[in-house]
């Protein structure tokens, strides 16, 4: 018999390749972390110490729809690296960081980029313009044992086929165990926590009826109608 006074919330999760599911904890998102990214959106590229801004575990969604939300007019999409951790901990070492990796999989983080800029302006946190509902679309995870620790290999998104966004893994300023590491310091890491690592320019905005497809070299696509 339970003890709690309203009904426990449902543990959200994800798809793994295997048709498993990944239970997710925590969603922790670095700030520019491609030179290009920060240069286009008005900072300087030099590498400084990362910050990070977090997203809700239920806003990721695998349902290949995303729904145009309310009270934006520059909705903005955003290829990412999804890392997911099957262990965790604090101070953890960067040379031992990525033994924490469950795997890993291709992730759009879909920002109210109008929103986001009113915040910007007034000095107060993100979280209307990144942790709205289902702004996280994602792909199925795949294991480290079938994807090794992808650290180079073409990110791309095609918007209704037309090429929006382009770098490459090895552009990424903070690298995966730097940010396991450093995060670390700060929180306690733990099973189920997952990354999302970054995107490289060309973000731009969509409306309803695109179709994004995001790729990532080496870990697999990921196609999502705006509904």
């Amino acid at each position: 018999m339970s003890d709690h006074v309203i009904p426990a919330p449902q543990v959200h999760a994800i798809p793994t390749q295997d048709g498993g599911t990944f239970p997710v904890r925590r969603v922790y998102c670095i700030g520019r972390n491609f030179a290009a990214h920060a240069v286009e959106m008005g900072h300087d590229p030099d590498r400084e110490p990362p910050f990070f801004f977090q997203k809700n575990p239920n806003n990721l969604d695998a349902s290949g729809e995303f729904p145009y939300p309310p009270h934006s007019s520059d909705v903005h999409h955003e290829v990412e690296l999804l890392v997911g951790l099957k262990s965790g901990g604090t101070n953890i070492p960067l040379e031992t960081a990525l033994d924490h990796v469950w795997g890993y999989g291709v992730s759009l983080d879909m920002t109210r980029r109008d929103l986001q800029g009113e915040m910007k302006k007034m000095g107060r946190p993100w979280e209307i313009g990144k942790a709205f509902e289902r702004s996280g679309p994602v792909g199925p995870l795949l294991p480290v044992a079938e994807v090794g620790h992808p650290d180079q290999g073409r990110i791309s998104l095609l918007v209704n086929g037309d090429l929006r966004q382009d770098g490459d893994l090895n552009q990424m300023i903070w690298k995966v165990p730097e940010m396991i590491s450093y995060l670390s310091n700060y929180f306690e890491l733990a099973a189920g926590d997952v990354i999302m690592a970054g995107t490289p320019s060309g973000v731009n905005a969509i409306v309803k009826g695109d179709v994004m497809e995001a790729t990532i070299e080496g870990v697999g696509s990921l196609t999502v109608t705006v509904i």
